[in-house]
């Protein structure tokens, strides 16, 4: 059995590529099963309730040598914490390459698009096989998440493409209104706790030249996207004291809070102390106002965030 999951915190494509990923390997042969690494946000049970699919087992703890299969990531620090010692047979990601290694050649799907989920439709053409409405869904799904509804400077043509195929298999009739119904679901924050807000959208990242040990610092990133940042800016207080718990506990060296204003395409960022403000500043040219720093239309964390944190902290010579 071929064990397929997303990354850490996973988001609505984590858990719907390996649902979509482990169903479209058992319908060509090959054992596999979907799981996932962490709790669910609150826009990925909608979605799955709408497409009429369970929530996937949490992943349970594999025998060094156990066969996986990775999506939408591909960064120890955003996996399981054994992975160096487990097989990883194939990977289907659309982000940058990080640091991983594998005994032995694996599948290898990479291509810069919004979406997992708009590979998985191309993987499900190659292959020959019809798409199925659930299946559909949730590629869907996971496409108008990744790119919010293509407000994202990772949309690409191919990620259009796809949703205006997916649409009607999955009988989606008005897109604009269930990707509005999918953002409602994750807007509505209600009294969760700060530090799973923090961390319902939060990666950790290794910045610094990685031949020089020494200089790599390890910076938290999180993000919250909603239809209602005036709520999620009401409760900075907290939001900063969960952030400086979580710096402490995972020994980062800074932590970042972006949250961003998905009808209006605008992030403002939490600023936790003078080391993330001098970052902020020195990186992306902005100044602090109210512990918060504007960073316009920055709304895509890998495309916009994690390569001037890079830049910045690699400089050329």
């Amino acid at each position: 059995m071929l064990a397929v999951f997303g990354h850490t915190n996973p988001d609505t494509d984590a858990i719907t590529s390996a649902l979509v990923y482990a169903r479209l390997l058992t319908r060509q042969g090959v054992e596999a099963r979907a799981y996932r690494l962490g709790e669910l946000n609150f826009e990925t049970p909608f979605v799955l309730r709408e497409a009429g699919v369970d929530v996937p087992d949490l992943l349970p703890t594999l025998e060094a040598g156990a066969a996986v299969a990775l999506v939408d990531h591909n960064e120890s620090a955003q996996s399981v914490p054994n992975l160096t010692e487990l097989t990883v047979m194939r990977v289907v990601d659309h982000h940058k390459l990080g640091d991983l290694t594998t005994a032995q050649p694996p599948y290898l799907r990479f291509e810069p698009v919004g979406s997992t989920g708009t590979l998985l439709l191309k993987l499900h053409r190659e292959a020959g096989l019809p798409v199925e409405r659930a299946d559909a869904r949730l590629m869907l799904s996971a496409i108008l998440s990744d790119t919010l509804h293509f407000r994202s400077p990772t949309t690409t043509p191919d990620d259009r493409e796809a949703v205006a195929f997916l649409a009607p298999v999955a009988e989606v009739a008005d897109v604009e209104a269930y990707a509005l119904a999918m953002f409602a679901a994750k807007s509505d924050l209600g009294d969760t706790p700060a530090e799973t807000l923090l961390r319902m959208d939060y990666k950790v990242f290794p910045f610094g030249d990685p031949t020089r040990p020494q200089s790599v610092q390890q910076w938290g990133l999180g993000v919250i996207e909603t239809t209602n940042p005036g709520y999620v800016l009401g409760r900075q207080a907290e939001l900063l004291a969960a952030m400086d718990r979580v710096r402490a506990e995972d020994g980062l060296n800074g932590v970042l809070l972006s949250v961003v204003d998905i009808l209006n395409e605008t992030n403002r960022t939490l600023v936790l102390s003078a080391t993330e403000e001098k970052v902020l500043r020195e990186a992306f040219g902005v100044e602090m106002a109210g512990g918060l720093a504007d960073l316009g239309g920055r709304i895509s964390r890998k495309k916009q965030i994690v390569p001037t944190l890079e830049a910045y902290f690699t400089p050329t010579a």
